[in-house]
């Protein structure tokens, strides 16, 4: 069984800039691919970020294209989220996701195995 857990959102102005962790349990994270998503009230998840087993690939939405950075240290069963220059349509509740069975990165939902319970990111205007 694998569980994730996910920190360090807040409120922040809009401009600003948050880290967020994803802590794994379980399994071998090393071989996961991992992803971070977001559900912004009354709209559909949707997909930011992707990151490869070693790291070596990185995949973003549009939306978030240039602004976050997602990273990983296998070392310490973790996967980053790094943004800046937030925005308020960046406002949502953000969710880690770990993909165990395959090799390449999709930005589907469906593709991921695992969840975390989420947390929120408030972007003030």
């Amino acid at each position: 069984q694998v569980q994730l857990v996910e920190s360090g959102g807040g409120l922040v102005q809009a401009g600003g800039s948050l880290r967020l962790s994803c802590a794994a349990s379980g399994g071998t994270f090393s071989r996961y691919v991992m992803g971070w998503f977001r559900q912004a009230p009354g709209k559909e998840r949707e997909f930011v970020a992707a990151i490869s087993w070693s790291g070596g690939r990185t995949y973003y939405s549009d939306s978030v294209k240039g602004r976050f950075t997602i990273s990983r240290d296998n070392a310490k069963n973790t996967v980053y989220l790094q943004m800046n220059s937030l925005k308020p349509d960046d406002t949502a509740v953000y969710y880690c996701a770990a993909d165990l069975h395959s090799t390449a990165v999709f930005t589907t939902g469906r593709r991921y195995d695992y969840w975390g319970q989420g947390t929120q990111v408030t972007v003030s205007s």
